[in-house]
């Protein structure tokens, strides 16, 4: 960091832009980006990340969701439900499923741009962490209150969303790398 006009610190992006010696001796300090300019343009990159990151994310949660849940444990969780009886649906509702992955996926989005998540390892780490504890809260919240779940379907479903997180974070996290 170099000293800046009244004491404020400048930083090496703005050496293209300065210093200009004035005739009476005095320097004088510009930049061709005022701050002002810098803090939109990144606020503009965060949420093109933001939006890119989210949309990606919901389409890896809508489908490897339907891989993992409808397909791969679907007869798992059918066998060992819970004691309330006619939760599940003739057919799902797609676009419900659809707003719900979306959203998972920008909260997901939210958090790595927060985060700086950006590599596929990163992305893996904090998406299977954030999918325990979050499969977690609501499970336990949801057998403690209700008879949907049973102890065998709470667990691989907590285990379930860890893959589906740490899957869909890693994908997530090298594409939204990838943004500038």
């Amino acid at each position: 960091m170099l000293p800046g006009k009244c004491g404020q610190d400048v930083d090496k992006r703005c050496l293209k832009s300065m210093p200009a010696i004035l005739a009476n001796g005095r320097t004088k300090y510009y930049f061709s980006q005022s701050p002002f300019l810098h803090l939109i343009k990144q606020l503009t990159m965060n949420i093109k990340k933001f939006a890119v990151g989210g949309i990606v994310a919901g389409i890896l949660f809508f489908f490897l969701g339907w891989l993992i849940y409808g397909i791969l444990l679907m007869d798992f969780m059918k066998a060992h439900p819970g004691t309330m009886s006619g939760y599940d649906k003739a057919a799902p509702d797609m676009l419900w499923l659809v707003i719900g992955n979306l959203l998972s996926g920008f909260l997901m989005a939210y958090i790595f741009t927060k985060a700086n998540v950006n590599t596929l390892a990163n992305g893996f780490i904090t998406a299977a962490v954030v999918g325990l504890l979050m499969a977690a809260s609501y499970d336990c919240m949801n057998y403690g209150l209700t008879n949907l779940l049973s102890k065998k379907m709470m667990m691989a479903d907590v285990l379930a969303a860890v893959v589906l997180s740490g899957v869909t974070g890693a994908i997530t996290g090298l594409v939204m790398g990838k943004i500038k």
